[in-house]
């Protein structure tokens, strides 16, 4: 089972020092800054998924990729890009047209022929065909065709239609990327239908699109039912799905890849899973940088909070906390100071038990990833993107032994 991990340009800067809060002077963000695999060793990874709106935006609208970027990536190719080179050529880079971002659109904003161009250009491994996304899900359809929206149904021919001009033209050009049909339904059956057409039109890796938004039920009732049409040779990658504790159970159905974003964004945009250990997660101790922090800087601007003071709150919250983490400071003064800054923030949730659990456990020292052992406690520390970016490579690295863990447990006797 392979894992991909989809690029939004999230680096970290190797000399950005976390007590001063300062850069070298001398950085270069492309040249310098780090991605998850030169961060950590091994990479947490088997592969990169870079989605074409990213880097190319779409009518209207910018991608996150600069123009120097955008240029770099095109000249290049994605191996120097990303610096693959210095990985012993073990990560795959995989490109997609991200459907997501275009789905409210009549028609997807590209043609076959430029998606390849992007592919080929770039020195892509794999590239998946244009696709859209059909709107719902609704597993009672498969008894009652008739009802099937209209809309739903051209969005699925549109998807295969697209897919059977992808390879032609892939084939005419001899592109040297591995082509990737996808797969759209709203039921089981609907599903399973496509992939038996994608594979009668010749492709032996489908990507199962639209899935995001099911539940884990919804998610095998679909693979069951590819599994029966899905023949010996063929691959199947789940876009943008994760459920680890479910992996062997996908792999039984054909599933070899999938991508996801989830163990690195939930490091700073869940409320509760910040910190993954292998057997749970932890809460990361929210200190936000008083010039950083919106709502703190209009109440300073506004002359209902005194500047000074809320910085002296965020220092001891900080001396307080690495105090305790290096063994000559209390749990307890370290919590109270946090609990004070926070009244200060107007953040009404009592977080006390969580943080005190987060402290007491101390995961980042059992923790064997390179980041847990270079910056130590402020791993746990919800401040700023270089601490957050920093906590979800770090995320990555576990979710990855979790991953792993699963996979190689004794199988269940399918029924």
């Amino acid at each position: 089972m392979k894992f991909y991990f989809p690029d939004s340009q999230d680096q970290v800067d190797p000399s950005f020092d976390f007590h001063s809060e300062e850069r070298s002077p001398f950085r270069v963000r492309q040249r310098d800054d780090r991605y998850a695999h030169e961060v950590l060793r091994p990479a947490p990874y088997d592969g990169l998924l870079v989605s074409k709106p990213i880097v190319d935006g779409l009518p209207g609208v910018s991608g996150k990729y600069t123009e120097a970027q955008r240029h770099r990536l095109y000249r290049e190719g994605v191996n120097r890009f990303f610096r693959l080179e210095q990985q012993g050529g073990q990560l795959e880079i995989m490109g997609d047209c991200g459907a997501f971002t275009y789905v409210r659109e009549d028609q997807p904003p590209y043609s076959v022929n430029e998606v390849i161009d992007f592919y080929q250009r770039c020195g892509f491994d794999a590239g998946v065909s244009i696709d859209h996304v059909v709107f719902g899900y609704d597993p009672e359809l498969d008894a009652s065709p008739p009802d099937v929206p209209a809309e739903w149904t051209r969005r699925q021919q549109l998807t295969l239609s697209l897919a059977a001009e992808f390879l032609r033209q892939h084939r005419k050009n001899q592109c040297s990327f591995e082509p990737i049909g996808v797969a759209h339904g709203w039921s089981p059956l609907s599903y399973a239908a496509s992939v038996r057409q994608l594979q009668s039109i010749g492709y032996r890796r489908i990507a199962m699109g639209g899935m995001v938004p099911l539940k884990t039920p919804a998610i095998i009732s679909v693979l069951c039912a590819v599994k029966e049409v899905t023949c010996s040779n063929t691959h199947l990658h789940l876009l943008g799905v994760t459920r680890p504790n479910h992996m062997r159970q996908f792999a039984r159905c054909g599933v070899t890849s999938f991508d996801s974003t989830s163990p690195f964004v939930q490091a700073f945009m869940d409320e509760r899973d910040n910190y993954y250990t292998l057997d749970g997660s932890h809460v990361a101790i929210r200190i936000p940088q008083v010039d950083g922090n919106t709502r703190l800087r209009k109440l300073i601007d506004a002359g209902k909070i005194d500047q000074r003071y809320a910085r002296r709150l965020e220092r001891n919250c900080l001396a307080e906390i690495r105090g305790y983490a290096a063994g000559h400071g209390s749990l307890s003064s370290a919590i109270e100071a946090v609990a004070e800054y926070s009244a200060l923030l107007g953040d009404k949730k009592d977080r006390t038990q969580q943080y005190t659990d987060t402290l007491e456990s101390m995961p980042w020292e059992q923790c064997d990833c390179d980041v847990c052992r270079d910056i130590g406690v402020e791993v746990v520390l919800f401040r700023g993107a270089e601490r957050n970016r920093r906590r979800g490579f770090h995320n990555l690295h576990v979710f990855e032994q979790r991953m792993r863990r699963e996979l190689t447990h004794p199988w269940e006797r399918l029924d």
